[in-house]
């Protein structure tokens, strides 16, 4: 009897320990779903930047970006001076997240945030040429030295303006070759370092140059954003490349002169 006993005994408590072992089987199954089921906020910016990525990659210059606003932009009315900005993030935030941009004007921006030249001139037709400016304003060149540290990069830089510039010649319209703008390490560091200003006034030199050998307007915006130590001023930067409110304050006025040059006023 006591051998039977202490059977049963240990019975119980292996038929015990094999309900707990599945309980806990149950609630680690179950908590491995619940994770696969929310991904983890690595794993989200991780499928956020594959998409990012893809729709990129569908629409490299981004077209599709001002494709509604153009269509729906009437016709400039017979008198009318429309100037187009086109440009990357400096021109883009203008007026958007900094600063005013050229309020009563007849200015219409079309920057996009980290475009390269290349891609600029892949749309400057349906958001330049198509919208039949007056004059246009091109600012472009710093993230091609961002992402290109190679000898042929300014070379390429030059070829993509020439080009935007000559399509906007054969269409009609003024062309305004703006100067890159300096940066500064005050704000945030590296800046100099992904942009050096020896290259960035090598290409201003090439860019006044070129305007001035084809009859462009040349529009400096470089000196007066400097400071004594040949950087731009932190009081006129968010992150020492874009401008704040009072650099684009400093800006407005040049690129209005510039423009009125352009149209022989």
């Amino acid at each position: 009897m006591r051998v039977m006993r202490g059977r049963i005994s240990m019975r119980r408590a292996n038929r015990f320990a094999m309900k707990k072992g599945l309980v806990l089987l149950t609630a680690l199954l179950g908590s491995t779903l619940a994770q696969a089921q929310e991904p983890a906020p690595a794993a989200q910016a991780i499928a956020a930047k594959m998409q990012a990525d893809e729709k990129l990659t569908a629409d490299w210059p981004q077209l599709e970006r001002y494709r509604n606003e153009n269509v729906a932009l009437p016709a400039p009315a017979r008198n009318e001076q429309r100037v187009v900005f086109m440009g990357d993030s400096i021109t883009d935030i203008w007026g958007h997240q900094q600063g005013v941009f050229f309020p009563g004007k007849p200015y219409i921006n079309r920057g996009i945030s980290g475009q390269v030249t290349a891609q600029m001139l892949v749309r400057f037709r349906p958001d330049v040429i198509e919208l039949k400016p007056r004059v246009v304003v091109i600012l472009g060149g710093t993230n091609d030295i961002a992402n290109d540290a190679g000898a042929d990069a300014l070379h390429r830089i030059e070829g993509n303006l020439t080009s935007m510039a000559e399509l906007a010649r054969a269409n009609g319209i003024k062309v305004v070759l703006a100067s890159l703008t300096p940066v500064s390490d005050y704000i945030e560091p590296n800046q100099t370092k992904a942009r050096p200003p020896e290259k960035i006034l090598a290409l201003n030199a090439w860019i006044k140059d070129y305007a001035a050998r084809q009859h462009f307007i040349y529009l400096d915006y470089y000196p007066a954003l400097l400071d004594a130590n040949k950087a731009l001023k932190k009081n006129l930067t968010i992150d020492g490349l874009h401008p704040n409110a009072a650099g684009y304050a400093v800006m407005a006025p040049l690129a209005q002169q510039a423009i009125h040059q352009a149209l022989g006023q």
